[in-house]
């Protein structure tokens, strides 16, 4: 997450393809040579069959052991590219993440502040951070409706208008109402997109990967913040700088209008809206032949029971199971914003002062590395572990980095040794979030709600999210003033252990289940 970030210097998250096809989708990673051949002759005169087995030389280059990795020797697993055919569909979907991270990089430039007459007014420039934070309210309160309306192609070629106009408007700037005006569009387009992506890859994605593919969001988003962190550096020779980098936001909108064209929807919203042919094509495209009857069948058993109608009502939430995930989205969410990630992401270049490192652009782009590192790792244990170990794992990581910092900050019997341990538990903090609390909390939301309310839960959950996000922004230095930075670092611990139990408690694991049957699951219960 998403995956997420808010009023800080640099925001975190809670997000051009060729397309490949490739079947089937597992490829042998060993090969099995037996150095033993049957003949079988017969005798005329005798009218006896001979049976001889005759041991022959192996050749040293059909040796069975030969250029074997680790797992075939351990019991000769096979090299799995199942997620594949899904891949450039899910990429395209993740450049909505990297117009988010590309968004909050820039406006980390101080050169927009001092243009535009907002320098050292700390009211203004939250209030262009607090437009960005309203239009992405209203865009995932909306999300919902447009979902079940348009599919998710459509919405994203429609949300890519905002995006796109935002980019423009606020490069043309010349006025603070013009550049909030700006933000506002921009936002507006992100909060459709923060709902938007975890529902797509996570309906197209096959079942055995959708969490590999989930974490994509978190990737394009890390991303996004690295790439405006580079092309940023110039912005400190030109005054003007700014303005270019604001125009080439609107490229990657573009790019993600024409992508959608050829990019797939998914194939519950096809079955739902009376597509069944389209809805079969895309499931033997992604998933298999092999997949397509029993998916269907899942499919057809969850709308017997939901209902096959593409509308759901706000009021739906209100009845079980829809209450009790909604609920636990918002509270994930709320967890995930008091645990202080935008706090020690504001705090973080000063932390970095400490050690040595006075350029801000270098300390932010050595956090934005470091939440790349976790968002990487992520993905390569998201189907292996599992959701709810790297939720728990994660909050643990970030309580322990968390009281390793406050005591660092309010005990400090070295200099040194003090400023080395805040370092420290900065890196180690934002590594644990991007490794879950980031990633997990967006992708498991949407396989836990349900196929008519998915939407309406995932835009509930974000609403509730960006709320957190600017009360989170809007009092943290006060807490700090008040306060003291330790103790404050400290409750950010404390609420990271109780995110943990939260999530011990009250999720359940969703590794290698399809939607269907997670939904027939909870209704169940």
């Amino acid at each position: 997450m998403i995956q997420m970030l808010g009023a800080s210097p640099l925001l975190l998250t809670s997000k051009c393809h060729p397309i490949i096809s490739l079947y089937p989708s597992t490829i042998s990673s060993n090969t099995i040579n037996n150095p033993f051949s049957i003949s079988i002759s017969r005798s005329l005169p005798n009218n006896n069959f001979k049976i001889t087995c005759i041991k022959q030389e192996q050749p040293p280059e059909l040796d069975p052991h030969a250029n074997k990795s680790p797992d075939d020797e351990k019991g000769g697993k096979e090299v799995d590219f199942g997620w594949l055919p899904a891949f450039p569909h899910v990429l395209t979907a993740s450049m909505s993440n990297f117009l988010f991270g590309y968004h909050i990089g820039v406006m980390n430039i101080v050169s927009i502040a001092k243009e535009l007459g907002f320098e050292g007014n700390s009211f203004l420039a939250g209030l262009v951070v607090s437009i960005f934070i309203g239009g992405a309210f209203i865009g995932s309160i909306s999300c919902g409706y447009l979902l079940d309306k348009l599919g998710c192609r459509r919405t994203f070629q429609l949300d890519t208008v905002p995006l796109i106009l935002g980019a423009i408007v606020s490069a043309q700037a010349h006025s603070l109402d013009e550049i909030l005006f700006g933000r506002f569009l921009v936002g507006l387009g992100i909060g459709v997109n923060t709902v938007l992506v975890p529902i797509y890859i996570s309906e197209v994605a096959p079942t055995n990967f959708r969490g590999f593919l989930g974490t994509f969001s978190q990737i394009g988003t890390c991303l996004g913040i690295i790439v405006s962190l580079f092309l940023a550096i110039p912005s400190e020779y030109d005054p003007h700088w700014w303005r270019i980098i604001l125009y080439m936001a609107s490229v990657p909108g573009i790019a993600l209008a024409l992508g959608m064209q050829f990019a797939v929807d998914s194939p519950r919203w096809l079955w739902k809206a009376g597509r069944v042919d389209d809805a079969r094509g895309v499931i033997r495209d992604l998933w298999g032949p092999s997949l397509v009857d029993q998916a269907i069948e899942e499919i057809q058993s969850v709308i017997r029971n939901d209902g096959a109608d593409l509308d759901s009502s706000w009021l739906d939430l209100f009845e079980e199971p829809h209450f009790r995930v909604a609920s636990i989205g918002g509270a994930l969410f709320i967890l995930q914003q008091l645990a202080g990630i935008n706090g020690v992401l504001y705090f973080s270049s000063l932390t970095f002062q400490d050690v040595g490192i006075t350029s801000s652009a270098l300390a932010s782009l050595f956090v934005g590395l470091t939440n790349f590192a976790g968002a990487l790792c992520a993905s390569s244990l998201m189907d292996k572990q599992g959701r709810q170990v790297l939720l728990i794992g994660s909050y643990l990581g970030m309580a322990m980095s968390m009281f390793v910092t406050a005591g660092a900050i309010s005990f400090p019997v070295d200099p040194v040794i003090s400023s080395n341990l805040s370092i420290l538990g900065t890196i180690m903090y934002i590594f644990s979030f991007a490794v879950g609390a980031g990633p997990v909390t967006g992708l498991i939301i949407p396989e836990l709600s349900s196929s008519r309310t998915r939407g309406k839960i995932m835009g509930f959950s974000f609403s509730v999210h960006w709320v957190f996000n600017f009360l989170v922004g809007l009092f943290f230095l006060e807490l700090v003033e008040k306060f003291g930075l330790g103790p404050v670092y400290a409750g950010f611990g404390g609420v990271s252990l109780v995110a943990a139990a939260f999530a011990y408690y009250f999720t359940v694991e969703t590794k290698g289940r399809s939607l269907e049957e997670i939904e027939m699951s909870l209704r169940n219960k």
